[in-house]
């Protein structure tokens, strides 16, 4: 590993250490609801921002977790004897965990973070130091090798990941490793990727710590290190999407122009995938003056794949550029070198003709429909994570949506999802709503205005009668020809199906 002026890392090769490592740190309940119990709240959330006062005053006794705390999360070096009777501590001095400091004390080498996995599993997130949560910025550290924790894209990716048992598992440009593990309770082999070997590194320290199995490491940017005819049952990737001048740091800049690095990564996925399988990624695009944006992203979308592409946010240029300044930690130096970096930005920027960013997730199937589907929308709305599930049962709907057609979905039975609310907008005292919306309180959490023959029809879907029935009945009590009623409604019918809120029953 090349020299980067960052602290070395302990040894990979000493499982046995982690292991034992593992056990002290969970004996002293250095876990994730342990850390919130300890420090309350305010101060462990104030950790997500980066800011370490809070926990600093949390933390001044002297038990297990007390010292673990200010050990591997605040970097606070800790009395020799102290460790000792939470750790093995010449252990974890020889195998490079822990460094001694002088006057009797040891200081952590890596950062590690209690992580909570979705079955309840204690987890730990190792990362360089002062790097558990947020960007290079908020540890005054920007050395370009440098290898962060958990932040909220992490969390995002990991949460909309469709999580059905598979065979292969690619976590493409791994960082901490965090993908990675995740993928390690439901795929059966699990490679990850990374450019920064020490970020491999760094992941292998996580799986390790974590009590999880080892991953295949490769080193190489994209699909390169991907061996020609290997395929994957799900790719997942939290690439270095940022879009700026240059490249100064691995974890966040992809070193293309523009967006062509998010493009290239889609484009690459379709013909890694097997059949059935899914890719999905988190990525940054342009909006382009004349151009439609989500036709930008269609274009992007490889033959033979499903796409469901879902834009969370956009951003003026301006903020874009401040955004990731202030990640690196740009803001706090020279006014003068700010200035420079930021008419960088608006340069590269004014010479593609981009008017904002968008920013969101991209999800790919590998489909034999002769027709894919390809749904580009906007979704800045509060979502409930985990979404994983809600994804998947997306793509399974747009298949029973393309194997039936108008009259074989007139024979179907539909159930009216969980807690979906129905709301009437209208003046007061108003014999008839303006309009009926029916709310999803799950999953999207989506809202879709229908008319009154949708909203009956989707307040009586129970799964016992054909939809043709209800039609027939609703038909006969609002006094509507039968035959109109079933050829104007199964357009209705597909669009409360694709987005969610009514289920085929088998």
């Amino acid at each position: 590993m090349t020299d980067t002026g960052l602290a070395p890392l302990p040894a990979t090769d000493r499982p046995d250490v982690a292991a034992r490592l593992r056990d002290a740190l969970l004996a002293a309940s250095f876990t994730a609801d342990g850390l919130l119990d300890l420090l309350g709240a305010p101060a462990y959330a104030a950790l997500a921002r980066s800011e370490t006062v809070p926990a600093l005053r949390a933390t001044r006794g002297d038990t297990p977790l007390e010292t673990l705390v200010r050990l591997f999360l605040l970097q606070q070096p800790a009395p020799h004897a102290r460790v000792a009777a939470v750790l093995p501590v010449d252990e974890a001095l020889a195998s490079g965990w822990l460094t001694g400091t002088g006057h009797g004390q040891v200081a952590a080498t890596v950062d590690v973070r209690p992580y909570g996995g979705p079955d309840g599993e204690d987890w730990f997130i190792v990362s360089d130091l002062g790097c558990a949560v947020g960007g290079a910025g908020g540890i005054g550290q920007r050395d370009e090798e440098v290898v962060l924790g958990v932040g909220g894209a992490s969390t995002t990716l990991a949460g909309i990941t469709v999580r059905t048992p598979v065979g292969s598992a690619l976590d493409l440009g791994t960082g901490s490793g965090i993908q990675a593990l995740h993928a390690s309770r439901h795929a059966t082999r699990v490679t990850a990727t990374d450019v920064n070997p020490r970020a491999l590194h760094i992941t292998a320290l996580t799986l390790a710590l974590s009590g999880a199995p080892a991953a295949d490491l490769r080193t190489g940017s994209l699909f390169e290190p991907v061996k020609q005819d290997e395929t994957f049952d799900l790719i997942v990737s939290n690439p270095p999407f940022v879009i700026s001048p240059g490249a100064r740091l691995t974890y966040r800049d992809g070193g293309m122009g523009g967006d062509d690095l998010c493009r290239s990564l889609v484009q690459q996925a379709g013909e890694r995938l097997n059949q059935g399988g899914f890719a999905q990624f988190l990525a940054n695009w342009q909006h382009v003056a004349g151009e439609d944006w989500q036709d930008r992203l269609r274009s992007w979308v490889p033959r033979g794949c499903d796409a469901w592409i879902v834009q969370r946010e956009v951003q003026d240029v301006t903020q874009y550029a401040e955004l990731w300044l202030r990640d690196a930690g740009d803001h706090r130096g020279d006014p003068a070198e700010y200035q420079a970096r930021y008419d960088a930005w608006l340069d590269e920027f004014e010479a593609r003709k981009v008017k904002a960013v968008g920013f969101g997730w991209i999800t790919l199937r590998r489909t034999g429909a002769a027709e894919p589907s390809v749904t580009v929308e906007e979704w800045p709305h509060p979502v409930e994570q985990p979404l994983g599930e809600v994804i998947r049962a997306h793509f399974d709907r747009l298949d029973y949506l393309r194997e039936y057609d108008d009259a074989a979905l007139l024979e179907g039975h539909f159930k009216l999802a969980a807690e979906v609310v129905q709301e009437q907008v209208g003046l007061p005292g108003a014999e008839d709503p303006e309009h009926v919306v029916l709310r999803q309180h799950r999953g999207m959490r989506r809202a879709t205005k229908v008319d009154t023959v949708g909203a009956g029809f989707a307040g009586v879907c129970d799964g016992t009668l054909s939809a043709g029935r209800i039609l027939d009945a609703i038909a006969q009590l609002v006094g509507e020809d039968p035959v109109t009623l079933r050829d104007r409604t199964p357009a209705q019918i597909r669009l409360l199906v694709e987005q969610g809120f009514l289920e085929p029953q088998a």
